[in-house]
C-alpha cells in the first residue's frame, strides 16, 4: 500500500520557475497546487531533461518499477445516449458498434478467470450508460462479487453515479471507480454537450465520499492546444487527492463519429504528457490506455521510460483494439520490466 499523499510535490526542494530551464524546478506553487503556467513549464522542457525528471521522480515513488496488468471488459455495449466526439458507442454516430444488452454474470466471470490466468491484477468492468438505474446496479454489485471472490482487484465504469449508488458499489467491494475528465474545461464543450464537466466532478466526488479510489484520466490528441492538456492535468493533479490511477488514451479516430478525421497528435507530445503526469501525480499508476496499438513498440517503450506503469492489458479495449496479451509480455519482457504480482489495491488515502 502506498503512503498516503501529502501536499508536498517531488523534486520541490528546487528553487524557482526559472529554474525550470535549467533542469531543475517543478514549478510547484506555495498552496501546494499545480498552475496551468506551471505545467506548461514543464512540457516546455528540453525533452530529454523532462524525461529524466519524470524517471527521477517514478523512482522515488515506484523503486520496484513494475507494470500493473489490467482487462477490460465492455459489459454493456453500444447504446448510450452521450453525443461525446471521440465514442463509437454514442447511438447517435453511424459506426460499427451495435447496442448489447447487459452480460450475464457467468460470462462476466469466465472473462475475469481468463484475465487472471493471463496474468492480468485488476479486472475493469465497463458499461455504456449515461448513468446506471438501480436494477443494473444490483447486477453490476453481484459481478463485482463474484470478481473479488476470484482474488483481483475490481473497477468500473457505468457513467454518473449519485451518492447511494457509490456506497453500494462501494459495499459490494469494488476498488476503484473510473470517470475520466477526459479534457479541459475550456476545451471539453468542442467535444461533448450532453454531460457537462461539473457532473463528472460529482461523480468523483461521490466515488472518493463512499471510499473507493478513483481511476480518472482522459483522451489526448482531440485537437486541444498544448496548454489545453496542461490545464487538463492540473485539474487532475489539483483534485484532493489525486487519482491513484490516470489513463492516458491517445485518440483512436472511429469512422462515423465527429473525430474521425482528427490529425494524430505528434507522438513525442504525448510522450510528454505521459512524463508530465508522472511528474504531477507521482504516486498514481499513469496507464497507457486506448491508441496504443497505434503508437507502436518504440513509443510505447518512450512511454515507460517517462513513467507510465499500468496497461489495459488484452485482446479489445471496450471497442477499439489493443495489442495482444503475448505482444504486450514480449515488449515488456524486451525491456526488462516486471510486471506487478499482487492483486491488493493501492490506495491513497
Amino acid at each position: 500500500m502506498l503512503d498516503t499523499q501529502s501536499t508536498e510535490k517531488p523534486l520541490a526542494h528546487f528553487k524557482s520557475k526559472a529554474d525550470l530551464h535549467k533542469g531543475a524546478n517543478t514549478g510547484v506553487s506555495s498552496s501546494g497546487e499545480w498552475s496551468v503556467v506551471q505545467i506548461e513549464a514543464l512540457f516546455a522542457l528540453p525533452f530529454n531533461e523532462l524525461m529524466l525528471k519524470a524517471q527521477e521522480t517514478h523512482k522515488i515513488y515506484f523503486p520496484e518499477g513494475n507494470v500493473e496488468l489490467a482487462t477490460l471488459l465492455s459489459i454493456k455495449t453500444g447504446g448510450c445516449p452521450e453525443d461525446c466526439g471521440y465514442c463509437p458507442q454514442a447511438a447517435r454516430y453511424d459506426t460499427d458498434v451495435k447496442a448489447e444488452k447487459l452480460m450475464g454474470l457467468e460470462e462476466v466471470l469466465e472473462a475475469a478467470k481468463a484475465a487472471k490466468a493471463a496474468g492480468s491484477n485488476r479486472f475493469c468492468m465497463g458499461a455504456a450508460w449515461r448513468e446506471p438505474k438501480d436494477r443494473d446496479i444490483e447486477k453490476v454489485t453481484a459481478m463485482i462479487k463474484g470478481v473479488k471472490a476470484l482474488g483481483l482487484e475490481t473497477c468500473a465504469t457505468l457513467g454518473m453515479l449519485e451518492a447511494d449508488q457509490a456506497q453500494a458499489l462501494q459495499e459490494a467491494g469494488l476498488d476503484f471507480y473510473n470517470h475520466n475528465l477526459d479534457t479541459s474545461e475550456d476545451f471539453y464543450r468542442s467535444v461533448i454537450s450532453t454531460r457537462g464537466y461539473q457532473d463528472r466532478l460529482d461523480t468523483i466526488s461521490n466515488v472518493r465520499a463512499a471510499g473507493m479510489s478513483v481511476c480518472c484520466g482522459g483522451i489526448v490528441g482531440m485537437g486541444e492546444s498544448r496548454e489545453q492538456r496542461a490545464a487538463f492535468l492540473a485539474r487532475l493533479a489539483n483534485l484532493s487527492p489525486y487519482p491513484e490511477s490516470v489513463p492516458i488514451n491517445h485518440l483512436v479516430p472511429v469512422a462515423g463519429t465527429p473525430l474521425a478525421e482528427q490529425k494524430p497528435l505528434d507522438p513525442l507530445e504525448f510522450v510528454r504528457t505521459i512524463a508530465v503526469a508522472r511528474i504531477t501525480m507521482p504516486k498514481a499508476r499513469v496507464r497507457l490506455s486506448a491508441g496504443r496499438q497505434e503508437l507502436g513498440r518504440a513509443v510505447q517503450a518512450m512511454c515507460f521510460m517517462a513513467g507510465a506503469n499500468s496497461i489495459f492489458y488484452g485482446e479489445q479495449l471496450l471497442t477499439t483494439g489493443n495489442p495482444e496479451a503475448e505482444q504486450d509480455r514480449e515488449l515488456l519482457a524486451e525491456l526488462g520490466l516486471k510486471t506487478k504480482q499482487s492483486c491488493k489495491a493501492e490506495v491513497l488515502v
